[in-house]
Parts: C-alpha cells; sequence; structure tokens
C-alpha cells in the first residue's frame, strides 16, 4: 500500500504567524501518526518561515513512523540531516526564496554535485529521494546518481485534471513505469488532494509514497484532521 507523509510545515507557519508555540508542531505531527499517516515530511528554509531547524530537532527523537526531511542541499541542510539522520532526505532545486517548490531537478546538468551529495547521505543508511519532473532523460540520470527514490513533481498533474484526467496522467505513467524499470522506489507530491489522488494511485499502483501538506492541512480545517488523514488514506487503498 501507498504510504502517506504529512507535511507538516503548514501548521508551522500558523504557529510563527503570532509566535509563541500554538499550534504546536510537535503534538501535531504525533497527533497525525496517531490517527494513521505513515510518515511526517518537513521542509526547512534558510529564512525559517515555517519549519526551523529547531522543530527537526525536536521531532526526530519523537515520531515513530518515517521521517522525511525535504529542502535544496545547501550546506547547512546537508549537516542538519547528516546530525538527524531522518529515514528519507528528499532534495528539491528550490531557490532561498521560493514559495514553494515549483519543478524537479536538472539531474544532467547537476548530476555530479547531486552525485556526491547523495553518496554521502547512503554512507550514513539515509534513504535519498530526487524531485524531479517526468522528463524520461533526467529520470535515467536521477538513476545513475545513486538515488534510491525519485518523487515526480504533480504540479502540472494536479493543474490538468479537471479538463482531462486521462491526459494528465499520461507522462507520469510513463516516468512511473522507466523509473520502476531503472530499479527506483516512485514517490510523488505536490497539489495531490481529495479530488485527484485516488485516481493518481489507481493509474500508478506502484507509489512508494505521497507527501502532502497544504491542501491536506486545509481539508483539516473543515473535516478535523483525523477524518482528513482517514480520506486521504482511503484514496491510496
Amino acid at each position: 500500500m501507498t504510504k502517506l507523509s504529512v507535511n507538516v510545515n503548514k501548521i508551522a507557519t500558523l504557529r510563527n504567524a503570532r509566535g509563541g508555540n500554538m499550534p504546536n508542531v510537535l503534538k501535531v505531527a504525533l497527533d497525525c501518526e496517531a490517527f494513521g499517516a505513515d510518515g511526517i515530511t518537513v521542509h526547512p528554509r534558510p529564512d525559517a518561515r515555517h519549519i526551523r531547524y529547531s522543530d527537526v530537532y525536536e521531532l526526530r527523537p519523537q515520531l515513530r513512523t518515517e521521517f522525511n526531511i525535504e529542502g535544496y542541499p545547501s550546506d547547512p541542510f546537508i549537516n542538519l540531516v547528516l546530525q538527524v539522520k531522518p529515514n528519507q532526505v528528499t532534495l528539491v532545486p528550490d531557490a532561498p526564496d521560493a514559495i514553494t517548490s515549483n519543478a524537479g531537478w536538472d539531474t544532467r546538468t547537476h548530476f555530479d554535485f547531486l552525485s556526491e551529495i547523495i553518496d554521502r547521505f547512503n554512507q550514513v543508511g539515509i534513504r535519498t529521494s530526487i524531485f524531479v519532473d517526468t522528463n524520461p532523460e533526467l529520470i535515467e540520470f536521477a538513476a545513475k546518481t545513486g538515488t534510491d527514490r525519485i518523487e515526480l513533481y504533480t504540479e502540472p498533474y494536479a493543474s490538468a485534471y479537471a479538463s482531462d484526467r486521462e491526459k494528465a496522467v499520461a507522462p507520469f505513467i510513463k516516468a512511473a513505469a522507466l523509473a520502476h524499470k531503472l530499479g527506483l522506489g516512485i514517490n510523488a507530491g505536490h497539489d495531490l488532494n481529495l479530488e485527484n489522488l485516488r485516481y493518481f494511485h489507481e493509474q500508478i499502483p506502484v507509489l512508494d509514497e505521497v507527501s502532502i501538506g497544504h491542501a491536506l492541512i486545509t481539508d483539516a480545517l473543515y473535516l478535523g484532521l483525523q477524518e482528513t488523514i482517514r480520506q486521504y488514506k482511503d484514496c491510496l487503498k
């Protein structure tokens, strides 16, 4: 069964907007686990506008499910990951001022850079994943870096889903088939939600994991966190 990793960045954004510790990021993460989430994702950025490095250190010893840290592999980020040793690190090509991830890696251009970083993480037993688009050549170069998995950037699918879902998912089916053939695990994330997730999973049953934050937390405002996680998990059956 495909695992659901809940990204708790938006909880930290809400906390930071007022100061203090409400809502409590650690408590929400533990509640997500208790309500059935298979993992927790965080994406610390240099400006600490949501998840802070201190949150990452606090979460690591308390979580019982898989912990995924995603981010751009700057020196501070690499040091954080090596110290915390999450179950998985997802490398994204975000600029420091990016509002959110909006493209996959050019794994051909950055092949040496990514290969060196992945080797460092693999040496200490941290599973690695590279955020990529559906371009076959770039998936092939991702495989050559030694990464364990890729994470498919699904915003193009989500944007086109309402108009033609078969056309929207077609390049992702091909990309997943290629990645699977190359021996890569397959994650997916960005703009997946209760409207489009079930179909995506039905078309790509080899998915290992989806990472969902913004849509899930938004739905939780109306449905409650426990019911929201139940519905997202139901999409992955």
